[in-house]
């Protein structure tokens, strides 16, 4: 049973890397165990720098197939050279060399203009506006509030009315609840003057006082009048007990009002408007459940027939007044013309479809412009400047002389190649290894600025060019784009020269700048300094070229506002676009690697709290190969961020690994076997090429994840194994069980990662040891790898990695830096 499962196991294992690395695997496997002794001695012989070591990097620069060239060299030439091909002689501006006049009689469409009449159509055509149901439910939603605010106030201010009406009538109740304290006992003593009243006041005896407390004093308002007469003859029909509990009914409700009112404050809107007046507290139940019911019904009329943007808010209320009217209960009405118009909001949105719709038939309503000629009618006078409905004549006649210039385009078809070859010579020089993908990009982004003219945009994307190549890769190849772009592009097409010219110093300026940022928010900076320049470029080139027309002044200005705001609005649109541009074409900028190296990311932040070991043993072998990297001059950016996330699938099983066990039981103990224990370590790096490819991490931040344990050995559980297979003798141990699946490295910055992952743990085992001891240390760490061959394919050679042993040794001495010993006596002071 044993054996069938080494078989299958074994058979596993050659499945899996055959299928992820191919034969050249096998090959290396095999050279290493029959070749081993003899590669081990080339550490003290060649360094991994010749052709028979291989490739160096996947990063560093291979031979292209000249067929992106080629490519590159027709679809410029075709799309600047537009003037070359398609060449008419007599176009409209220049004068007629000789009188011509029209063969036959014809009436020809003008294009041009007719479509100048179309583009007027569609932009005065009406928009066409559309119901936002969004709009009308947070209306519904804001009615219902306030409605249920005004229930919730009604409550607190009681029941009303709060005695049968034919007991007391409404005004009487309505002017006892809100009367002043001295008024209600006044009314009292009016109601009950012999005797010692229910509420605990004494009568007057004084004779002046009754009088004036007559119900027909002519001191005493109406409604005090007819509050005590109402009184007074409820009393006469009630016992003394019953008109006791009658009153403080009263007095309960006249408690209960102050207190509403107060809470009526807490209902100002933004506009510093009170939602409600006392008026609510008047209505009695019955009128306010019929007046929320129909002011839901005027808010649904008024909102079916929508309420446009920019409504003034009188003539808003006029029309909440004429949909109230008659249809809310009068009492309630002033109510509903307060409430209303706070709630209500314009609910009519512009419906870009049907407006669209619209304009395209105000366009098509536009009759076609005809240019007509009868034959042997002039249609240009020798020396006339040709104009547009000459041209649209003497094109139809085949008299443009439209041709194509052969000379012309062979020729600039040679200044492009020699401008192709020459961002090439930049490249080689300054970012050597660009893929497919990049020289894609590359053209596409260039031909943006010809296609603009083409399509008669005035508008130029040098700046936008300027400020994403050079993020993406650096500003000597932005400046070589974006100068060759300048000098090219008014050869083949008709620009405006100051407004070209001020574009260029943008996109110069933007170019040159861009490679040295490393966020977002400086790019975006940089979008303001870069619209700022332009416009000021093109108010000096403005001045410059019209100094002797003596030009307007406020139109210079204007027009240098314009241009700096299309220059700004050019640096957003680059903002914008590259993100997507870094995901599509798979990019690794220093701004997406300081991004990706953001301790705030899910990932990272994952990785802290699922395996705390694991991300401070990462946090170490940063810094590590950070500064190995940054002797060597290799991509720091790249180096951080690939370290980050080198480790990322212990997450699929943390305990599982020693850094996270916390002093606690070893799970690898409970497994007890070695085989499976193996199987389990290796997992973590093919859990975290799963999570990086999930996330979305680029694949130059993927590559770290097995390469940085290449085609290791785990040490410990094959030396478990073999331990295991002398105690029983049918058990067999293979290697190839024991190793990762890889590939070795492939760059010198995934070897770097190798090697500060392979030393971290060494490292942070000494306490005491000298450098010298730490370093003798670290090179036998390091020959270890060369023999195995695990750098064979990384481009690092034998003195530089002498050169990362030293730098190993000087971050750790930098870790564990000698402190002053505190005195005792300091130690226990209080």
């Amino acid at each position: 049973m044993r054996a069938i499962q080494l078989l299958m196991r074994r058979a596993e294992r050659l499945h899996r890397r055959y299928r992820n690395e191919g034969w050249r695997v096998y090959v290396a496997d095999v050279s290493r165990k029959t070749f081993g002794h003899a590669l081990s001695q080339t550490w003290n012989r060649q360094p991994l720098t010749s052709a028979a070591a291989g490739p160096r990097s996947p990063n560093h620069h291979r031979h292209r197939p000249p067929a992106m060239v080629f490519v590159a060299v027709l679809s410029l030439t075709s799309t600047i050279g537009y003037r070359f091909y398609n060449e008419p002689k007599l176009d409209v501006g220049t004068a007629a060399p000789q009188t011509i006049r029209a063969p036959f009689n014809a009436s020809v469409e003008d294009p041009k203009t007719t479509e100048e009449k179309r583009r007027e159509a569609r932009t005065g055509a009406v928009p066409v506006l559309a119901l936002d149901v969004a709009v009308n439910q947070r209306v519904q939603q804001a009615l219902d509030q306030a409605l249920k605010q005004g229930t919730e106030l009604r409550r607190m201010a009681g029941t009303f009315p709060f005695v049968p009406t034919i007991s007391l009538s409404l005004p009487t109740q309505i002017y006892l609840r809100q009367a002043e304290e001295w008024e209600w006992r006044a009314v009292l003593e009016a109601v009950e003057p012999p005797t010692v009243n229910n509420s605990g006041l004494e009568s007057s005896t004084d004779p002046s006082l009754n009088e004036w407390l007559n119900p027909s004093n002519p001191l005493l308002n109406a409604a005090q009048q007819q509050a005590i007469a109402e009184l007074r003859s409820y009393r006469q029909t009630i016992p003394a007990e019953d008109f006791a509990a009658f009153v403080e009914v009263i007095a309960k409700s006249r408690w209960s009002y102050p207190i509403a009112l107060a809470a009526l404050s807490n209902t100002i809107t933004s506009d510093s408007e009170a939602l409600y007046n006392a008026t609510l507290f008047n209505l009695s139940d019955a009128e306010w459940e019929s007046a929320q019911a129909n002011i839901r019904q005027v808010v649904t009329r008024i909102l079916a027939q929508g309420i446009s943007p920019g409504l003034p808010k009188a003539i808003l209320q006029n029309a909440v007044k004429v949909q109230v009217r008659g249809v809310v209960p009068e009492p309630a009405v002033a109510i509903a013309i307060n409430l209303l118009p706070k709630v209500l909001e314009p609910n009519l949105t512009r419906d870009p479809e049907q407006t669209k719709l619209r304009a395209e038939q105000a366009a098509q309503e536009v009759k076609p412009v005809f240019v007509t000629a009868q034959q042997d009618e002039v249609i240009v006078k020798e020396g006339q400047v040709i104009t547009q409905a000459n041209f649209v004549l003497l094109d139809y006649f085949r008299l443009s002389r439209r041709e194509i210039n052969w000379l012309g385009l062979l020729g600039f078809g040679g200044l492009m190649t020699g401008a192709v070859g020459l961002v090439w010579v930049v490249e080689r020089r300054f970012h050597p290894g660009l893929r497919q993908r990049d020289h894609l990009l590359l053209l596409v982004l260039t031909l943006s600025a010809p296609l603009l003219g083409i399509f008669g945009i005035s508008s130029t994307s040098l700046p936008a060019i300027g400020l994403l190549v050079g993020s993406f890769y650096g500003s000597a190849l932005s400046v070589a784009v974006v100068g060759l772009l300048a000098a090219l592009v008014p050869l083949g097409l008709e620009v405006s020269w100051s407004y070209w010219l001020a574009s260029t110093v943008g996109g110069l300026l933007g170019g040159l700048i861009a490679g040295r940022l490393r966020s977002r928010e400086e790019l975006a900076l940089l979008g303001g300094v870069v619209g700022l320049t332009q416009g000021v470029a093109y108010l000096i080139l403005t001045l410059t070229l019209n100094a002797a027309s003596g030009p307007v002044w406020y139109l210079v200005l204007s027009g240098a506002m314009l241009h700096g705001l299309a220059g700004v609005a050019w640096s957003v649109v680059a903002l914008g676009l590259s993100p997507y541009l870094e995901h599509l074409f798979d990019l690794v900028t220093p701004i997406r690697l300081a991004e990706l190296s953001n301790p705030n990311r899910p990932l990272l932040k994952r990785l802290a709290s699922d395996a705390p070991g694991t991300f401070q043993h990462t946090l170490f072998v940063s810094t590590l190969a950070e500064a190995a990297a940054r002797a060597l001059s290799c991509n720091v950016e790249l180096v951080r961020a690939g370290t980050l996330y080198h480790d990322i699938g212990k997450m699929h099983d943390p305990l599982g690994f020693i850094e996270n066990q916390m002093g606690g039981p070893n799970k690898h103990d409970t497994i007890n076997d070695p085989w499976k224990s193996a199987q389990l370590i290796k997992k973590h790096v093919s859990a975290g090429v799963v999570m990086a490819r999930k996330c979305r991490l680029p694949k130059a931040i993927q590559a770290f994840i097995p390469e940085h344990q290449g085609t290791m050995l785990i040490a410990y559980f094959y030396h478990q194994a073999q331990q295991q297979a002398k105690q029983e003798s049918t058990c067999t141990v293979d290697e190839c069980d024991f190793r990762y699946d890889g590939p070795v490295p492939q760059s010198r910055e995934t070897g770097i990662v190798m090697l500060a992952d392979s030393c971290e743990a060494a490292l942070r085992s000494l306490k005491d040891a000298s450098s010298e001891e730490a370093l003798s240390m670290i090179n036998k760490i390091l020959r270890a790898r060369w023999q195995d061959n695990q750098l064979v394919h990384s481009g690092l050679s034998r003195e530089e990695m002498n050169q990362i042993a030293e730098v190993f040794v000087q971050v750790w001495q930098q870790f564990n830096h000698q402190r002053i010993a505190y005195p005792k006596a300091v130690l226990s002071a209080k």
